[in-house]
């Protein structure tokens, strides 16, 4: 008979508490696949390489899952709350292993922080175009860091029950845009499936150029499928959850942006949809001010003005799942460096209901205090926290990718099992894929995070930093060397809790 409140210790997370479906709600709630398709895509399309920007969407999404096939192989092997932290750790030895936690810890902590902002900001516009309450974004972020503090603290269950009701609006939404497009074959050019998914169209332009930047553009948009190991304490099953949450993920995030974004394509019409795009989303003569219009006015003439309208809130609750997932991404992180002794051993407890309570308490800390601090500087929620963030994010998420992959043919190679197609072959082209990835967002860096330096125009020109720039590309670098060094130390020490937790 399942035990329906699992009893916690000050070492443990609650055990039973989430099944494959709760893990993937987190999964993809962090994915949040309607702010990628009124934000990235249509990005993607104008600037990248237009009909073909579904394409780079299912061509990134192939990439990462052929990294999930040996990803998932060592979830057999190790169940953690710190995955990353544990597989590295486990494959390459303790001293990577603390540095990646490090990196992947700056990851879920910048990229909740850019949505944060990004929240605020929508929030500010929607509730006073529909509602007239005009309040700084700085307030609605606010009230959402109070509401998720709150959830965190709480089992995670109770956060996947709010995260469940809210992804399957958000994908019963884009589905429904997808399929109304779809069945009724189209606008102007049909649906010209060539135009989208055919290599010419996909990689028109080459790397350096459009095709470059529409695949830079997907990468950024997939962060956060990696995280279903990170609740592999909390699964009933978790040697049989993680593997399929990790599949079913990265399959369903992918076929949301490729199947929708075509929609998008189809529906506009293929041969003009740059033209198009361009001109639903310029507002007061600015090309792309506005790129959610593009999603809403496809919604619009498809399905109906109230879809259009129930998308746009839907977008709102989307950030806000987002903001819940990596809330309990970042805390469980914390949690489980704490318990291995690389950060301090208070914020490895539990409480009552088996919650990461402190480490969510500090997580809600460091978040107010930045949120607080671009008040203060005066700094905008979109332009500077979230552009800076979430590419800052994206560049760290890759970077553990790519150790990730190579931990696990170094740990197979050492310990025998698993086919030569999951721990080998598998991990060695998701190396060449991820490494092709860093390549695109280091070099377009620019364009993701606006920090092009003086006179570069980042849509036509690679690279051209400013010093900030090169400062946030270098940051996951260096914390990965000082997080190795730091378990460097704790792997020199007697009896270290590092060593017990990375053999977990």
């Amino acid at each position: 008979m399942e035990n329906k409140e699992p009893v916690a210790d000050e070492g443990h997370l609650a055990r039973n508490r989430l099944g494959i479906a709760g893990v993937v709600f987190f999964v993809v709630a962090a994915a949040a696949p309607l702010v990628g398709m009124t934000g990235a895509v249509p990005m993607a399309i104008v600037l990248g390489s237009g009909a073909g920007a579904p394409g780079a969407y299912l061509v990134v999404g192939l990439i990462l899952l052929v990294f999930s096939v040996g990803y998932s192989a060592m979830s057999h092997r190790v169940t953690n709350t710190g995955a990353f932290f544990a597989y590295v750790g486990r494959g390459l030895g303790v001293a990577p292993g603390v540095g990646s936690a490090y990196v992947s810890l700056l990851a879920y902590l910048t990229i909740q922080l850019a949505v944060f902002g990004f929240f605020g900001a929508v929030m500010t516009g929607q509730m006073n175009a529909t509602l007239g309450i005009d309040l700084a974004w700085w307030v609605w972020a606010l009230i959402a860091w109070a509401a998720v503090t709150g959830l965190s603290a709480l089992s995670v269950d109770v956060g996947a029950k709010v995260l469940g009701v809210l992804m399957v609006l958000e994908v019963l939404s884009l589905a429904l845009v997808a399929a109304a497009v779809l069945l009724s074959g189209g606008g102007p050019d049909g649906l010209s499936p060539g135009s989208s998914f055919s290599p010419s169209s996909i990689f028109a332009g080459g790397f350096a150029g459009s095709a470059g930047i529409a695949l830079t553009f997907a990468f950024a948009s997939y962060i956060g499928f990696e995280a279903t190991a990170i609740y592999g304490e909390e699964t009933r099953d978790p040697k049989r959850a993680v593997p399929l949450a990790t599949y079913f993920s990265v399959a369903l995030i992918a076929l949301l942006f490729a199947f929708t974004s075509w929609a998008v394509v189809s529906g506009l019409g293929s041969a003009g949809v740059v033209d198009r795009v361009v001109e639903i989303s310029t507002v007061d003569g600015t090309p792309l001010a506005d790129p959610a219009a593009v999603l809403f006015a496809v919604a619009e003439e498809y399905v109906g003005g109230w879809l259009a309208t129930l998308m746009s809130w839907l977008v709102l609750s989307s950030l806000f799942a987002g903001i819940l997932a990596f809330q309990n991404s970042a805390a469980r992180y914390v949690f489980s460096m704490a318990r291995a002794g690389v950060l301090p051993g208070a914020l490895g407890r539990v409480n009552g209901r088996g919650a990461p309570a402190l480490g969510t308490a500090a997580i809600s800390v460091i978040s107010l205090v930045v949120i607080v601090l671009f008040l203060v500087a005066g700094l905008d929620p979109v332009v500077h926290l979230f552009t800076w963030f979430s590419a800052l994010a994206v560049l760290a998420i890759v970077l553990v990718e790519i150790l990730v992959s190579i931990a696990v043919i170094a740990y197979f190679r050492r310990e025998g099992g698993g086919s030569g197609w999951s721990t080998l072959v598998a991990p060695i082209a998701a190396i060449a894929g991820l490494v092709f990835g860093m390549y695109l967002l280091v070099s377009r860096f620019g364009l993701l995070a606006g920090t092009a330096t003086e006179g570069v125009d980042p849509t036509t020109q690679s690279w051209g930093l400013s010093g900030l720039g090169w400062f946030l590309v270098a940051l996951p670098f260096f914390v990965l060397a000082a997080g190795t060094a730091v378990g460097a130390v704790r792997r020199d020490r007697e009896n270290s809790q590092a060593i017990s937790d990375l053999v977990r």
